[in-house]
């Protein structure tokens, strides 16, 4: 039987943070307990938030928790397949130019799923310009196929959706010229032969879009799987967001001279369920009674005391 594939794709949009990690650990340890070859896949497609230091450093820090990968990609260097796919989808009719700003959905008034504002389609008459999307100065959006996908991931969560419907056709190329994620990584996926995604719930209202690109570029489908996350204290105000690169979240250039890796992995595998408390651990010691069934589905709150100085880490 051919050895099956699994990947682990964070952007490298800033440093990485204990939400990173615990995403990274949780593909691993699924990849590594199943025999699976594993890729680490640096998304890296944001001319204006990725850096090469980031992608580094990102890389760092996953070798410094213990984890390692069968290969390492960088995802701007698949331009050429990223075109291809524009270029078949513009076969078939599929693309168009979209004019309208984010003030232009937001002022639709409606909303979608994942708490923004759905496109309605407004655009979705408009053709390509005579040059064809390479000639095209505004974004690129794809025509969905209407109609509801049924789908339910590993874990037993629903996903079923309406795409067109409920989150509007999605934008498959940016104004700048840079290949949207939705789309992208449907194309690397395919390309590398992966058959299996574990990633964070926050990505599963997009997992319906996803399938429905890939099906509509005649792509093999992955099987999901979404997982806890990590969110972040805010004291004073009661609420708790995802640990974010945006959000700016403590970091691991921040924790590492203050903690071991053994110490952060056992923060770790507490927040997952892996083990009661926050024992100093490691990937490997943790891979050998590796089963979801002892993976919590509650996402936790992660407690940064000691300020900017001296942070550490412990689960609420």
């Amino acid at each position: 039987m051919p050895t099956e594939v699994c990947r682990f794709a964070p952007s490298t949009t800033g440093p990485a943070h204990p939400g990173t990690l615990l995403a990274a650990l949780l593909c691993w340890l699924d990849a590594r307990s199943r025999g699976a070859r594993l890729l680490l896949r640096l998304e890296d497609l944001d001319p204006q938030r990725c850096r090469p230091e980031w992608s580094a450093a990102m890389q760092r820090d996953l070798a410094w928790l213990g984890l390692d990968w069968d290969e390492v990609a960088e995802q701007h260097r698949f331009a050429e397949r990223h075109d291809a796919a524009l270029d078949t989808l513009a076969a078939a009719g599929r693309l168009y130019p979209c004019a309208c700003s984010r003030a232009d959905v937001r002022a639709a008034g409606q909303r979608a799923p994942d708490g923004g504002w759905r496109y309605p389609n407004t655009c979705r008459a408009r053709a390509l310009p005579d040059g064809g999307w390479r000639g095209c100065k505004e974004p690129l959006r794809v025509r969905l196929p209407e109609g509801r996908v049924e789908l339910v991931d590993e874990a037993g969560r629903d996903l079923s959706q309406d795409p067109a419907a409920e989150l509007g056709d999605p934008v498959v190329r940016r104004r700048d010229g840079a290949m949207a994620y939705l789309l992208a990584t449907v194309i690397d996926d395919a390309a590398s032969g992966v058959g299996r995604v574990v990633r964070g719930h926050d990505l599963a209202v997009t997992t319906a879009t996803q399938v429905l690109l890939g099906r509509t570029l005649a792509l093999a489908e992955p099987r999901y799987r979404h997982h806890l996350l990590l969110l972040e204290e805010r004291p004073g105000d009661g609420r708790h967001p995802k640990l974010a690169k945006f959000h700016g979240a403590v970091s691991v250039d921040a924790l590492r001279p203050r903690t071991s890796a053994e110490a952060l992995c056992g923060v770790l595998a507490q927040a997952a369920g892996l083990q009661p408390g926050p024992a100093p651990t490691s990937p490997g010691a943790l891979l050998a009674g590796f089963d979801w069934e002892r993976v919590g589905t509650a996402d936790r709150v992660l407690r940064v005391a000691g300020g900017t100085e001296a942070p550490q880490v412990e689960v609420l």
